[in-house]
């Protein structure tokens, strides 16, 4: 993604940048598949998505080899008698005409017309006996470099689809993912069955095993459900955590922990010094250090946002684990929320320091 458009977006991203990977940390893709897993625990609808996404680009990979394939077969397409061949590239040339007229958009139907046409010409309906779960192809695989950044976090699969993008692709990978697919997520007591409506799954199921069909055009009524339900009710609350805040429930929790029992103390230790007319009265400045842990730590909690943390230009991923914040609007973002908190932070430990600094002691 280029740098460039990442600093004129002068907003918060999209949901369809982040599955696009047209953003940056904290608000990437890998981000959201970790908000989804562990906060959200609705990963299994990012993971259809993701592995509808790594369907298509089997099909695309698919449909240039074919194309690659007759264009060596038939050099002199009007020369030669074979249907098969001219089906095929007729409609790659449409599927070019196609891409130029309407854009990137109405990719899955160009996609879906080419391999509709190069079944129709084959006559073949073949397909896998395998039941094994598609988990998510690499759930993570499409967003570059994740290896290098957050290995500790990103799920592993052993999925047959992952041999395949170096190497040749065939039909029958196809028509694998396709069915892979229907019985990871759409098929009664699935492994990570997803609540969709039923005439979307009969839809889908009705095309894979009675029509034979494995194009991409089969996913794209239940891709667009999933994508508007991400979009309404998890993406939201993605933004709120990660562009608004820079903790996880876990640090928040854990800060509130530590604010409160601070505040205690600080209490405590400055009712004693008052009661007990500790001399001298210097020494209740002293108080400014529980008084400050304890009041930073509740309003980190109260406002999901570490000030530290953030001018040292780091957001939590996971639990005491940390990335770096490099989403330009999102960093700005996060400095000037950080700056306010620790402005009130200094405003109520000056205001608390003063007051229990010069309320005259007496002895009990």
């Amino acid at each position: 993604m280029s740098s460039i458009s990442t600093k004129r977006r002068q907003r918060l991203p999209t949901l369809f940048e982040v599955l696009n990977r047209r953003t940056l940390t904290p608000v990437d893709l890998f981000a959201f598949y970790v908000f989804m897993r562990d906060q959200h625990r609705s990963v299994d609808y990012l993971d259809f998505w993701l592995d509808i996404a790594q369907h298509m680009s089997l099909c695309r990979h698919y449909v240039r080899q074919l194309r690659r394939s007759v264009l060596v077969a038939t050099p002199d397409l009007e020369k030669d008698s074979s249907k098969h061949s001219s089906q095929v590239l007729e409609a790659f040339k449409l599927q070019q005409h196609s891409e130029i007229a309407n854009g990137p958009e109405q990719e899955s139907k160009r996609v879906s017309m080419i391999l509709r046409s190069e079944s129709s010409a084959s006559g073949s309906k073949v397909f896998p006996k395998g039941n094994s779960a598609l988990r998510s192809l690499e759930r993570l695989k499409q967003i570059e470099n994740v290896e290098e950044r957050h290995d500790d976090d990103e799920p592993t699969v052993d999925s047959p689809l992952a041999q395949v993008n170096s190497s040749t692709v065939t039909r029958a990978h196809i028509r694998e993912s396709a069915y892979r697919i229907m019985v990871t997520y759409l098929v009664a007591g699935a492994e990570s069955e997803l609540v969709l409506p039923l005439p979307i799954i009969r839809g889908i199921t009705t095309a894979i095993e009675v029509d034979g069909r494995d194009d991409p055009e089969v996913f794209d009524e239940a891709k667009d459900y999933v994508f508007q339900a991400m979009e309404r009710e998890a993406f939201p609350a993605f933004l709120s955590n990660k562009a608004l805040g820079n903790l996880v429930p876990a640090g928040a929790l854990l800060r509130l922990i530590v604010g409160l029992f601070s505040l205690f103390a600080a209490f405590w230790v400055a009712f004693i010094l008052i009661f007990l007319d500790w001399k001298p009265k210097s020494t209740r400045l002293w108080l400014i250090l529980p008084f400050s842990i304890g009041i930073y730590g509740c309003l980190s909690y109260q406002y999901d946002l570490d000030p530290l943390i953030v001018f040292a230009g780091y957001s939590e991923l996971n639990f005491m684990k940390l990335m770096r914040i490099e989403e330009p609007y999102v960093k700005s973002l996060l400095i000037r929320r950080a700056i306010w908190v620790m402005s009130l932070v200094i405003v109520l430990v000056i205001g608390l320091c003063v007051l229990f600094g010069l309320v005259p002691g007496k002895r009990l």
